[in-house]
């Protein structure tokens, strides 16, 4: 008898290759509305700055001190006015482009497909728990072809809760109808996958596939998507 009926996923970064896709559409963008021509001369350091902008603003809004909408544009925002280029004008149209862009890449992470159609075929129940934004995500599920091996997508928007909160994790146990002790969290952040999961006693897998050293003690680690053959 198998020990999990249910796998939550997380999505960005965990399956759906959020780092090599988000570059792909800023790279569009920058090109696009011809930033290189507005102050901002080298694509490079201009990915490099607005990534760490959004890590930082991602942090914020995940702990209530920033709304939804003010991270999508203040990203923006805050990346022209590092480069001295005060338009918000500007940064809400790159916003705007930039979330339409984002969800047509389909780019994920090596045996991805491979090992859902797997998880699939062996009868288990396949949701996804993800702090991203509702239509957003049901977007990059579907262009990467992924939606049709999940039963439910749990979105914070849906929950009304974020990772690593428990609200959230609950919820999702409630939509799905599963039992704490048949359920298991796969997802690559240690302090709101796997931290979450903990906090409400479902059974872990830490996706770390740079090997980054941590002192956290996830039930199980993995660097690649095909070690998940060895656990379920």
């Amino acid at each position: 008898m198998m020990k999990y009926e249910h796998l939550f996923f997380d999505l960005d970064h965990t399956l759906w290759d959020f780092e090599k896709n988000s570059v792909a559409t800023l790279k569009t963008l920058y090109s696009e509305i011809g930033l290189v021509n507005k102050g901002i001369p080298d694509f490079d350091d201009f990915n490099v700055v607005y990534h760490q902008i959004n890590d930082k603003l991602w942090d914020r809004f995940r702990k209530g001190f920033m709304s939804r909408e003010e991270l999508r544009w203040k990203r923006m925002w805050q990346t022209l006015i590092h480069y001295k280029i005060s338009s918000e004008k500007l940064a809400r149209e790159m916003s705007e482009r930039y979330l339409e862009i984002l969800p047509t890449q389909t780019h994920v992470f090596p045996n991805c497909v491979e090992m859902l159609s797997y998880c699939a075929s062996k009868n288990y129940q396949l949701h996804l728990i993800t702090n991203g934004f509702e239509l957003t995500q049901m977007q990059k599920l579907k262009n990467a072809s992924l939606d049709k091996f999940f039963i439910h997508l749990i979105t914070s928007e849906k929950a009304m809760s974020m990772k690593p909160q428990k609200e959230i994790f609950e919820y999702a146990l409630n939509e799905a109808g599963a039992k704490i002790e048949s359920s298991l969290m796969i997802g690559d952040a240690l302090d709101i996958d796997i931290l979450g999961a903990m906090q409400v006693g479902i059974d872990q897998v830490y996706f770390n596939p740079y090997r980054i050293p941590h002192k956290g003690n996830p039930t199980y680690e993995i660097a690649g998507l095909e070690e998940m053959y060895q656990i379920v």
